[in-house]
């Protein structure tokens, strides 16, 4: 299953395999030549499968819980002053996400939709401690039942160009829905109350929509 903001991406990429693979076999004589290009062809188009995948996940709902909104690894864990929106101290949890990793981003809690920013920005490589507030980003946050209003930001990184956001203001969500998609490479950050349990480690691998990252 193929998340919709590839479709156009992997018809593209279609086409250029046929017409790729017709050229290749029309115009280069030597065999292991033809076969060898025809490989790596076959594999960047693999490659652009497998990162719009869009892996079904089993949410189990639960307002005293906060689920990862994305796969990836857990590259900070930290106590930070949060300037755009709370101007307060937060609980900073970030994922970093690879090209191999699913780009899908769900919404770690339930509730409405307070608050939604886009902002431009560079393209420093996600993990960069500057990413989170130079890289161009979106800011959202949703107002829960029992955590109040949790933030979460999906950052841009050095290979991503385009971050889509399904967050309007006023919209109720749902934890573990579709929440966006970053294209190529992101990264994203939650900043919770400082009195949220964490139940994750540094650098430990996280699926999206399944598990829990933090709780009451």
């Amino acid at each position: 299953m193929f998340h919709k903001e590839g479709y156009k991406i992997l018809l593209t990429a279609t086409f250029i395999l046929g017409v790729g693979i017709i050229l290749i076999d029309k115009f280069i004589q030597d065999i292991w030549t033809n076969k060898i290009i025809s490989f790596v062809l076959l594999l960047c188009y693999i490659a652009i499968l497998q990162f719009f995948r869009n892996p079904k996940r089993k949410t189990v709902i639960n307002d005293k819980q906060i689920i990862a909104p994305v796969d990836g690894k857990v590259v900070v864990i930290e106590e930070v002053f949060e300037k755009e929106y709370f101007k307060d101290k937060r609980l900073q949890i970030s994922i970093f996400m690879s090209p191999l990793n699913v780009h899908v981003t769900r919404y770690p809690v339930s509730g409405k939709v307070i608050y939604s920013k886009y902002h431009p920005g560079k393209y420093l490589v996600a993990w960069h401690p500057k990413s989170s507030e130079e890289n161009e980003r979106t800011t959202v946050v949703v107002n829960t039942t029992n955590f109040g209003e949790i933030m979460y930001r999906q950052i841009a990184g050095a290979m991503a160009r385009r971050i889509v956001n399904y967050a309007k203001v006023d919209l109720k969500v749902t934890q573990g829905e579709d929440a966006g998609f970053i294209k190529f490479g992101s990264r994203v950050d939650l900043f919770l109350p400082l009195n949220t349990k964490v139940k994750v480690l540094l650098n430990e691998k996280v699926k999206g929509g399944e598990q829990i990252i933090a709780f009451q």
